[in-house]
């Protein structure tokens, strides 16, 4: 049985589509259901012991569904391994009579082999060193209600760790939101296929570490199903990164223009700057206000710095650049607005950040209608700003958000976030990676230059959205690791990012192809 880690190039699947998988396999490739579902509770026991080797009493917690049966499953492997087992079935007296299909084979098949299963009831005590969550699974619709929900309540507060088969109970597969209450698990072992539910919005809260296991199922399943929804993977890196000849110069990198820095905010657009010249463009200019001039001069000396006192001033510098970003410490004054103006109209690729994207949902900046030459990378609240709805709409389904922003604006789309997600209209990438402590001022100036340093490089919008969001987050992950997730700041950022864009394997794996 093989896990596989959630970042390397995973498809997401709905709850829907994953049914759609788990039927296929069972009537075009004769893997019979049940065969599915010891499978399942083979692989999650595996990854107990190995994450709990020293545990010797599991109480597993089981609902009338497929993920019930996979939990009986895993106790009857661990009662073979001479482990106090606890098996409660919720659902009162009828609980045992309601179960049909493979979860009433399962609990057939466990009580031959010495399971005793309970029908639980508020008064027993959870006697396990740890418990197995096998109570509710994808199918889920609507908030939890009744014993389900006091049993949840009751898990998350007894302090033990939580193995969660293929989802947290509660926690909805499509969107990551919380239905009324959902299992905070330490692992959860996802069966198949990755729903999109457990990599972004609550979903990373509750999943804790997370493990792929296929189950064996071949290739041609999948194939079957292709799903435009995928996690970036590292490979994505060295697919799209192009490499450097040697007698290249530097107007063969491109030529980032960012705007923005109004007053008080000459550290935003310094950062952005600093990070593009980093990521690699070849050239890096600075439009900004007069007074900040000598700080993003002093902060980066290979950076040229324009003062602009008026949006017509800038019209000058749009010829020379290869891609424009704009939103850094932009603002939104008058000042804020004419740049924004002078930038709209032009045709080169631009990305839009911060105030770019709030005066963008102020304005009527957006005509006759969608653009295919940006990037724009808002934040949850940005998003809502577009899309003129509340950030609790926005996080409840981010799937749902990043297309429409997509669909009203067009080019391609950031939304930033746990489980960062890009979007082009034929494609979405998620970002499995980051940590909390991105949640300080000046990450986003900082992946607004890296992605325009990507752009000016000659990758796509969408290749460089997706490498830029990646390097970003690994970035802050690396760093987080050797020094903690609490003071991380973003410039300490740019040194791993220009590391990151320079790995060996790059060029190995295209020295291979010549």
């Amino acid at each position: 049985m093989s896990f596989c880690p959630p970042i390397e190039d995973s498809g997401l699947y709905s709850a829907i589509q994953t049914r759609q998988l788990d039927r296929c396999a069972i009537e075009q490739h004769a893997i019979a259901g049940f065969e599915l579902m010891k499978r399942a509770g083979r692989g999650a026991y595996r990854a107990l012991r190995q994450r709990w080797p020293e545990a010797t009493r599991l109480t597993l917690l089981c609902g009338g569904g497929n993920n019930g049966g996979d939990a009986l499953v895993i106790a009857a492997m661990a009662l073979e391994q001479q482990l106090e087992v606890q098996v409660l079935l919720l659902g009162g007296a009828s609980a045992r009579v309601a179960l049909t299909g493979e979860a009433l084979e399962a609990l057939r098949w466990a009580e031959s082999r010495g399971v005793r299963v309970e029908t639980y009831s508020h008064e027993q005590p959870l006697r396990g060193d740890l418990i197995v969550d096998g109570l509710l699974g994808t199918g889920l619709k609507g908030a939890v209600r009744g014993d389900c929900l006091e049993l949840i309540k009751r898990i998350n507060s007894s302090g033990k760790p939580v193995l969660a088969l293929d989802i947290p109970s509660g926690l909805c597969a499509d969107t990551g939101s919380i239905q009324g209450v959902a299992v905070r698990a330490a692992l959860t072992v996802s069966f198949i296929a990755l729903k999109p539910g457990l990599l972004t919005h609550e979903g990373v809260n509750c999943c804790g570490e997370l493990l792929l296991d296929r189950l064996g199922v071949p290739d041609a399943v999948f194939a079957a199903f292709p799903t435009q929804r995928r996690v970036i993977g590292t490979q994505h890196r060295q697919q799209t990164l192009p490499r450097r000849l040697r007698a290249a110069h530097k107007g063969n990198f491109g030529h980032v223009l960012l705007v923005g820095g109004d007053r008080g905010m000459a550290g935003a657009i310094a950062m952005a700057s600093d990070a593009a010249l980093r990521a690699g463009a070849g050239l890096v200019s600075v439009a900004t206000r007069p007074g900040h001039v000598n700080l993003v001069t002093a902060n980066r000396l290979e950076v040229m710095s324009h003062g602009l006192s008026s949006g017509q001033e800038l019209e000058p510098l749009l010829p020379r650049a290869t891609v424009v970003a704009i939103g850094p410490g932009l603002g939104q004054s008058v000042w804020s607005g004419q740049l924004l103006r002078v930038v709209q109209d032009t045709t080169m690729a631009l990305i839009l950040d911060a105030d770019a994207l709030n005066l963008l949902s102020q304005g009527p900046w957006l005509e006759p209608g969608p653009r295919a030459n940006w990037v724009l990378t808002p934040h949850p609240g940005e998003a809502a700003r577009l899309l003129g709805c509340s950030v609790a709409q926005i996080q409840a389904d981010r799937f749902k958000a990043v297309n429409q922003l997509q669909q009203r604006y067009g080019g391609v789309v950031v939304l930033k976030g746990a489980g960062t997600l890009i979007a082009d209209g034929e494609q979405i990438r998620l970002c499995a990676r980051g940590n909390p402590g991105m949640a300080s001022g000046g990450m986003g100036d900082v992946l607004t230059g890296v992605i325009a340093a990507l752009v000016a490089q000659g990758l796509s919008l969408f290749d460089a959205a997706v490498t830029g969001v990646d390097v970003h987050a690994d970035a802050a992950d690396r760093v987080a690791q050797r020094m903690g997730e609490r003071g991380l700041a973003a410039t300490d950022l740019i040194p791993e990012i220009r590391h990151l864009l320079n790995p060996e394997q790059i060029w190995a794996a295209v020295d291979s192809t010549d």
